[in-house]
């Protein structure tokens, strides 16, 4: 693990920084409900204050979560989700494997076969070894760049296929509405890399389906946030 995150020069506490940024990354919630949420606990501090810590501390505490090993076994499930930015139309193109894990995302101005071929390549790098299969809706994109980028993979294209994938993006529509919209295009790709982050390491895999198995997985996720964060017991 990288070195331990410093806090030097700031005036509150770690135990307050990594709790603001966790709420806000967390939960479906806009820096200024964050503020409020915090001011019920009697913690003074701006919305402003809170944007800055999730800028500056957000991408290290992401950076420090471990990862999902990646395996030849795993079913990659591709899809893309159109956002307004400025007036303009984005699309960011997200994977996921079979457990709900978010392995990948991109924001591009394209929905065509050079983006998909952007994001295969991009999650080949990342995962170090290509899928058993790959699942995606009925755009062509994705066939003609699986053709080209990793052939050998199965493919299967078929709207009700896709469910997994087109559900993983709820959670960022929800935050869409709660801030009103994203104002750049690099703002929201540095938010996903942390949110994404974030709701990997807390919410449980789909495999992991009683009361208990959840409880505990919450529990470890907690503490491994502690940790990253340098404020473990």
């Amino acid at each position: 693990m990288p070195k331990s995150i410093s806090y030097k020069r700031h005036r509150f506490p770690p135990q307050i920084i990594a709790h603001a940024v966790w709420l806000y990354f967390r939960f479906p919630l806009s820096l200024r409900l964050v503020e409020v949420m915090l001011l019920e606990r009697g913690i003074l501090i701006s919305y402003e204050t809170i944007r800055r810590w999730a800028k500056k501390f957000g991408p290290d505490y992401a950076r420090r979560l471990r990862r999902k090993r990646p395996s030849r076994h795993d079913v990659w499930h591709l899809d893309e989700v159109v956002l307004s930015i400025a007036g303009k139309k984005h699309w960011l193109w997200r994977a996921g494997d079979q457990d709900g894990y978010v392995l990948d995302e991109i924001v591009q101005t394209r929905r065509d076969t050079k983006a998909a071929k952007r994001l295969l390549r991009r999650l080949l790098k990342k995962q170090g070894c290509p899928p058993r299969r790959l699942i995606t809706d009925k755009l062509g994109s994705y066939s003609a760049a699986r053709c080209q980028i990793m052939p050998a993979v199965e493919h299967r294209s078929h709207k009700g296929l896709n469910n997994r994938a087109e559900n993983s993006h709820l959670p960022l529509r929800r935050r869409e509405r709660a801030v009103q919209g994203f104002r750049s295009a690099g703002g929201l790709q540095r938010f996903t890399v942390v949110f994404s982050a974030v709701r990997n390491l807390f919410v449980p895999p789909r495999s992991r389906r009683s009361a208990l198995a959840t409880h505990l997985h919450r529990l470890n996720a907690m503490a491994e946030w502690k940790t990253v964060a340098g404020i473990a017991a």
